[in-house]
C-alpha cells in the first residue's frame, strides 16, 4: 500500500490536522477511538494508506503533532479525537517559537527537531512502501514556518525520492495575525522552492469570503474554516485511498501539475459549496461541479485565476459519475476559456474519477490549479516584506537567534525571481525559446541550456 506520513507542526498545523483526521475516520468509517465500526469494504480497504493497524484491532494514524510549546498539543490531546493517535508521535517543547522564524528554525526547533525526525524513522520503518509525506502548517507564525521548514528539508535530505505535499497556510491581506508575518512568510517560501515537490497554498481571507459569501455564514468560526481544508485535504488524497476509474497519487499528480521544479504552487477549490438555504434550489451534477470548481470564488488563496493562466490543473470527481462526462465537461472549460490555458502544454488538465462520495454527499470535487495568477499572493507578502527590511524593522529578534541580514536578501530575491518565472511561462508564446536556468544540487555556478 502507498502509505503517508502526515505531520502538523504549529497551532494552526496541528488545527488543520485535527480537522483532516476528523474527516478522514469519518469517511473510512471509524469511530474517534480508532475503531473500525462502518459496513463499505472500499472504506476498509484503504485504511492502510494513514491508519497502522494495532495488535488490539485499533486503527492509529501516522500522524506526528509538533509544536514548540505545549498548549496546542494538550488542547488536541483533549478534544473528541485525542485518544485516536500513538501518545508517543506528540511532541513539544517548553518554550514558544514567539511568531519569530528563527526561533523554530535555528534555536528552540533546532533542538527539538532530532526527536522528531526519531519518530518519522519509526513510522517510516514500520510503513511497507512508504509513498511520501504531508505536512500542514502555516508560513505566518513561528513554529509552523520555522520548525515546519527545518523538518521538510531534514525529510527531502534523508528521503530524497518520496514525495513531499505542504498544505500551507500563507498570511492574507486583511487578516494578519502578527506584524512580522511577511519576514517568516518570505523566509519560508525560500524553503519551500527548494525542498517541498508540491504546496498547496490556503489563506485565511479566502476561507472567510467562501464561508459568508457562498455559505452565507455571518461569523464563521476556526472550526468552520479549518473543516473547508480538510475537505480539501480529504478530496487531493482520494485516489490513494479508494480505488477509481482513474487513479492518481501524489507522485502523478506532481508529474502532471509541475512544469518546472521551482512552479509547484498550487490553487486549490472544492465543490459543492452551497448555503444551506439554498441547496435544495441546486442539482448537482458533473456540469454543475465543473463550473464552481473553476469559479475563481471558490479558490482557497485569495489571487484570481483570472488574471494569469493555467499552466496545469486537476479534478478529482467522487460519486457515481461517469468518466466520460468528466472528460467531456473538462474539454468544454478547456475550449471555451483556452485563453486562460497556456497553449504550449496540451492537454494540461488532469482528471481522476473515485466512485465513493465524501460522507453524506452524492458527489463532489476537488480541484487543484497550477496558475500563474499565485504570484500576486508572493507579490504581495514582497511588498511588505520590502516595507520593513528598508527600515531593518523587527530585524533584531531574528539577529539576535544567529540569522544574518544576507539571509533575509537572499530569500526576497529568490521571491522576486519566482514572481519573475511565473510572469515570464504566463507571456510565453508556443513559438518563443525559453531560457531555461538549471543549478546545480550544490549550489554551484548555474547552468544556462542555451549552449
Amino acid at each position: 500500500m502507498r502509505e503517508i506520513i502526515h505531520i502538523s507542526a504549529g497551532q494552526c498545523g496541528n488545527q488543520i490536522g485535527a480537522a483532516f483526521w476528523e474527516t478522514i475516520c469519518g469517511e473510512h468509517g471509524l469511530d474517534y477511538d480508532g475503531r473500525y465500526v462502518g459496513t463499505n469494504p472500499l472504506e476498509k480497504a484503504g485504511l492502510p494508506v494513514y491508519f497502522n493497524e494495532a495488535s488490539s484491532g485499533k486503527y492509529v494514524p501516522r500522524s506526528i503533532n509538533v509544536d514548540l510549546e505545549p498548549g496546542t498539543i494538550d488542547v488536541v490531546k483533549n478534544s473528541k479525537i485525542g485518544t485516536l493517535f500513538r501518545p508517543d508521535n506528540f511532541i513539544n517543547g517548553q518554550s514558544s517559537a514567539g511568531n519569530v522564524w528563527a526561533k523554530g528554525h535555528y534555536t528552540e526547533g533546532a533542538e527539538l527537531v532530532d526527536s522528531v525526525m526519531d519518530v518519522i524513522r519509526r513510522e517510516a520503518e514500520g510503513a511497507d512502501c512508504i509513498q511520501g509525506f504531508q505536512i500542514s502548517h502555516s508560513l505566518g507564525g513561528g513554529t509552523g514556518s520555522g520548525m515546519g521548514t527545518l523538518l521538510i528539508s531534514k525529510i527531502k535530505e534523508e528521503y530524497p525520492d518520496r514525495m513531499m505535499a505542504t498544505f500551507s497556510v500563507v498570511p492574507s491581506p486583511k487578516t494578519s495575525d502578527t506584524v512580522i508575518e511577511p519576514y517568516n512568510a518570505t523566509l519560508s517560501v525560500h524553503q519551500l522552492v527548494e525542498h517541498a515537490s508540491e504546496t498547496f497554498c490556503i489563506d485565511n481571507e479566502a476561507l472567510y469570503q467562501i464561508c459568508q459569501s457562498t455559505l452565507k455564514l455571518e461569523q464563521p468560526t476556526y472550526n468552520e474554516l479549518n473543516h473547508l481544508v480538510s475537505s480539501v485535504m480529504s478530496g487531493v488524497t482520494t485516489s490513494l485511498r479508494y480505488p477509481g476509474q482513474l487513479n492518481s497519487d501524489l507522485r502523478k499528480l506532481a508529474v502532471n501539475l509541475v512544469p518546472f521544479p521551482r512552479l509547484h504552487f498550487f490553487m486549490v477549490g472544492y465543490a459543492p459549496l452551497t448555503s444551506i438555504g439554498s441547496r435544495s434550489f441546486r442539482s448537482l451534477s458533473v456540469p454543475e461541479l465543473t463550473q464552481q470548481m473553476f469559479d475563481s470564488k471558490n479558490m482557497m488563496a485569495a489571487a484570481d485565476p483570472r488574471n494569469g493562466r493555467y499552466l496545469t490543473a486537476a479534478a478529482f470527481f467522487r460519486g457515481n459519475v461517469s468518466v466520460k462526462e468528466v472528460e467531456d465537461e473538462m474539454l468544454k472549460v478547456q475550449n471555451r476559456n483556452s485563453s486562460s490555458f497556456v497553449e504550449w502544454i496540451p492537454n494540461n488538465v488532469q482528471t481522476a474519477v473515485c466512485s465513493v462520495a465524501p460522507k453524506d454527499m452524492e458527489m463532489a470535487a476537488t480541484f487543484i490549479g497550477n496558475s500563474t495568477s499565485i504570484q500576486e499572493l508572493f507579490k504581495r507578502i514582497g511588498k511588505q516584506f520590502s516595507a520593513m527590511f528598508k527600515k531593518k524593522a523587527f530585524l533584531h529578534w531574528y539577529i539576535s537567534e544567529g540569522m544574518e541580514e544576507q539571509e533575509f536578501s537572499e530569500a526576497e530575491s529568490n521571491m522576486n525571481d519566482l514572481v519573475n518565472e511565473y510572469q515570464q511561462y504566463q507571456e510565453a508564446t508556443v513559438d518563443e525559446p525559453v531560457d531555461e536556468v538549471y543549478e546545480f544540487n550544490d549550489g554551484t555556478e548555474p547552468l544556462r541550456d542555451d549552449f
